[in-house]
Order: structure tokens, then C-alpha cells, then sequence
């Protein structure tokens, strides 16, 4: 089979990629011939990824980067320059998810939510928006079905994802007239660290993955349906099959969608109405 070298050359920049979609990012586009960029909070494991890639033949470059500092992610961006000399597409890919009914929640679960998943892109398309226009790059975002639609306990993961979908609308019109593509991509259920993040954006390596088995999609193949929709600037993007079925549903069909949720999640939501009568 032909080796595929749609990013041959390409300098790319990862947030979040110390795990799961980031990481197979990384490694797929490196295998494509892209010069990769990998930030993430965990320097050590930043570290094994590019010793892996650059065992394989890639070009990776670890920068250890926190979203919701500004002046590390200039610096990130100001390293890549120095180091390769341009930027030609950045992947904000960095988040977490806030999980729990809305009434057991606080504003300060969600302001801490929108401090990573919100104002964390933001600063890290401002940081690297300049870079951006001189290469007539893109700005890819990972965002969520959650995006799309919200699910119980997901109120503040979903208003964060919803916001995100938002700005890549307004971004892909503005931006347009100086070269910058905007990709929006709206992954389903993909296998990755997220469950294992708590609410106060904690990794714990040892929890395990509540999301139904049967529905969790493969790293790699989700990547794969991402790399296409990058390679071919598309504006947006729904990942998995599952996810698709699930924003036709919506957006067809909303009556039918909303049922589906309800009798899928009567259990949870009983479970829920009980505790609180109790309270």
C-alpha cells in the first residue's frame, strides 16, 4: 500500500497531546510526513511520544505547555517559529470534561470548565494566529458532539463544546480573507483519557472508562477520519458513525432524538429524581 503524504513538510502544533486523540494525532501525521509540534502539561510523557516518532523516522518537537497560560503558550508558538520557521496548522485539541447533574454542580465547576475548554482555544488561537496568517494555515479545534447535543450530566462540558462549534462558525467567515482555513471537528465516543480526568481537570490513570464499551471507537480510526477532514480543509467535521447517526437524529428529527435519549438514560435520571427527593 502507498504510504500517504498529505502533510509531507507541514509544521503542525498539538495541544493535548500527551494521550488519546492528541498522541494518535501526533503519530499519524508524523507518519505522513509532518513536522510535529506535541504540547501538553506532562512533560514526561511528551517526551516518550517524540522518542517514539523520531525512532519511527519522524521530525517531533515536545513542549511542555499549559492552555490556560498565556505566556506558555507564546512561548510554545514562539519556539516552533524559531525551531522549523513557520506554523502551518494548529490543532487545539487540549480539554477536559466537568461531569454531574446541573444542581449538584457550582459556577465554579463550570468557570473552571470554560477557563481550559473555552478561553484555553481562544488564548491558543491568539497565540498562534499570527503564524497562522503569514502561512495561510488552519485552525483545526476538536470540539464534541457534545457540542451538538447535550446529554444529562453533561451540562457543562456540553455549554463549553456548544461555545467552541460557535466560535469556528464566526472564525471560518472572519478569517477567511487572509488565507486561514477553520476546521471544526465534532467527535462521537472515542476511545481516550477523558474519563479519567476529574472535575478539577485531575488525570487518575487507574479509573476506569464508564462509557458502554460497545459504543467507544478506536483511537486510530477515529484520527483517521480526522486527518481526512484536515487534509481537506473542510469546515466541520462529525467523527464516528455513531456520532453522525446521532446529529442527524437531532437535527431531523429532534422529537424522536430526545425520546431516544430519555428511555436510553431512564435509569441514571431515576437514580437521580431518587437522591434528590431524599436531599
Amino acid at each position: 500500500m502507498r504510504k500517504r503524504t498529505r502533510f509531507r513538510g507541514k509544521v503542525v502544533l498539538i495541544t493535548g497531546a500527551s494521550s488519546g486523540i492528541g498522541a494518535e494525532l501526533a503519530r499519524a501525521m508524523a507518519r505522513e510526513g509532518a513536522i510535529v509540534v506535541i504540547t501538553a502539561r506532562r512533560r514526561e510523557r511528551l517526551e516518550q511520544i517524540a522518542g517514539e516518532l523520531s525512532a519511527s523516522g519522524g521530525e517531533c518537537l515536545p513542549l511542555a505547555c499549559d492552555i490556560t497560560d498565556r505566556a506558555s503558550l507564546d512561548a510554545a508558538v514562539e519556539e516552533t517559529l524559531t525551531r522549523f520557521g513557520t506554523l502551518d496548522i494548529l490543532v487545539a485539541n487540549a480539554g477536559f470534561g466537568v461531569s454531574g447533574f446541573f444542581e449538584k454542580l457550582t459556577t465554579a465547576d463550570f468557570r473552571r470548565q470554560f477557563e481550559t475548554n473555552v478561553f484555553g482555544t481562544i488564548d491558543t488561537i491568539y497565540a498562534a494566529l499570527g503564524a497562522l496568517a503569514a502561512s495561510k494555515g488552519q485552525i483545526v479545534v476538536v470540539a464534541s458532539v457534545a457540542g451538538l447535543f447535550g446529554f444529562p450530566t453533561s451540562s457543562a462540558y456540553s455549554a463549553s463544546k456548544f461555545a467552541l462549534v460557535g466560535l469556528c462558525e464566526a472564525l471560518y467567515f472572519e478569517l477567511a480573507e487572509r488565507g486561514v482555513a477553520v476546521t471544526c471537528i465534532n467527535p462521537g465516543i472515542v476511545e481516550s483519557d477523558l474519563a479519567r480526568v476529574d472535575n478539577a481537570g485531575v488525570y487518575h490513570p487507574e479509573r476506569r472508562d464508564p462509557r458502554p464499551a460497545r459504543l467507544v471507537v478506536d483511537t486510530a480510526s477515529a484520527v483517521a477520519e480526522m486527518l481526512d477532514a484536515i487534509a481537506a480543509r473542510r469546515a466541520d467535521a462529525v467523527i464516528t458513525r455513531h456520532g453522525r447517526v446521532g446529529a442527524f437524529l437531532k437535527r431531523h428529527f429532534p422529537g424522536a432524538f430526545r425520546g431516544a435519549i430519555r428511555i436510553a438514560l431512564r435509569g441514571r435520571m431515576e437514580s437521580f429524581a431518587k437522591g434528590r427527593r431524599q436531599s
